[in-house]
């Protein structure tokens, strides 16, 4: 049976900042972020800047996703007072507000579905 596009990408496991850096998936990303700029000759300083910051939040966002993998999205807490509950599982809340930072990152750098050049291609 041969593996999807999603499961060789899928990332599981003991998921440590280090790890995700070292995945294919992890370096495909970056390499066609840096791509895009030389495209759009805008490889530049300030914007290799911006290309490591969404790459950091890339692997922040991978780790919140692995813990709400492991915790599930409802936590259980016990304040040490003897106060015991359930409540929402924080990760998931800044997963949302990483994801849109990432965006904003994106749009920053002029990379959307509509603007993204191709080796060879015009602008699509």
């Amino acid at each position: 049976m041969s593996k999807s596009k999603k499961d060789e990408y899928e990332i599981t496991g003991n998921v440590t900042a280090e790890s995700l850096k070292k995945t294919k998936i992890y370096k495909e990303i970056k390499d066609g972020l840096y791509q895009q700029l030389q495209f759009k000759n805008a490889y530049i300083p300030v914007f290799i800047s911006l290309v490591e910051d969404y790459m950091n939040l890339w692997v922040t966002k991978e780790l919140l996703a692995a813990d709400i993998r492991k915790r599930g999205v409802i936590v259980t807490y016990n304040n040490g007072g003897g106060q015991e509950g359930t409540k929402s599982n924080d990760s998931v809340d800044k997963q949302h507000r990483v994801s849109a930072q990432m965006t904003k990152l994106l749009a920053e750098m002029d990379i959307k579905t509509n603007t993204i050049i191709r080796d060879g291609d015009d602008e699509l």
